[in-house]
């Protein structure tokens, strides 16, 4: 196994050991936080934000709430298409996990660092492929939540690194791979999506789940219907008796 790298021309390698090099410095209660982070936690955080976008869009217009809920049904779809793309690109770059080719690693997540003789492959990292489709999917459905979803995508990256069980250009490539399935496949599948997404939201049964259902709102009062004379009696009745 190679030892410590210090200053070589991988730089690669080099930042692996400068940011997974922080968790030896760091409290254990803080490593730990960041292995279920790393792990579960940020992927749980990605879910419930679409659920909170899914949420906000059901109060909007018809139009609107339609096309936010397609735009979000396509973001964990294209999050599993990454995953199933990721697969036969992992084993044919076939690169080994970094703590089975380099010495000295803090590796957090004891399902790797148990010795195992777990020989999945690294490149590149899922976690972080799938963090990234949530987040920019999310981003074609309501910018600022996809901003933050982003956002969450890229602290999952350093997260892997951090825990020791990916390089940092695994992560690079998660990243890309999350945001060229969400954008490249995009017009394709919102086309496809929203026919089927029109046909839920104008169902009686289904259609709460595209928009919520509308309140009556009360009419101004210069708006307001005239009211309707009993019967028998005609309007001018009145300005008779006047």
């Amino acid at each position: 196994m190679a030892g410590l790298t210090t200053g070589g021309p991988n730089v690669d390698v080099g930042l692996l050991y400068e940011v997974n090099g922080a968790a030896r410095r760091a409290p254990a209660w803080l490593d730990t936080a960041v292995s279920l982070a790393g792990e579960y936690g940020i992927l749980l955080a990605l879910v419930l934000l679409v659920l909170w976008c899914w949420r906000g869009a059901r109060r909007q217009d018809e139009l609107a709430a339609t096309e936010s809920f397609t735009a979000l049904v396509w973001a964990p779809l294209a999050a599993g298409l990454a995953l199933l793309v990721n697969v036969p690109l992992r084993e044919l770059v076939g690169r080994q996990r970094p703590f089975h080719q380099h010495e000295g690693l803090q590796v957090l997540d004891p399902g790797w660092g148990a010795g195992l003789g777990n020989t999945e492959f690294s490149f590149v990292s899922g976690h972080t492929t799938v963090a990234m489709a949530l987040g920019v999917g999310l981003f074609v459905a309501n910018r600022k939540l996809g901003v933050l979803g982003i956002g969450l995508a890229l602290v999952e990256g350093l997260c892997r690194v951090y825990m020791g069980v990916n390089y940092p250009t695994d992560v690079i490539g998660g990243l890309a791979l999350g945001t060229a399935v969400v954008l490249v496949l995009a017009p394709l599948a919102l086309a496809l999506l929203n026919p089927v997404v029109r046909s839920v939201a104008g169902s009686r049964r289904f259609g709460r789940l595209v928009r919520a259902a509308g309140r009556a709102r009360p009419l101004p009062v210069d708006l307001a219907p005239p009211r309707t004379p009993p019967a028998g009696r005609r309007p001018q009745d009145k300005d008779l008796a006047a």
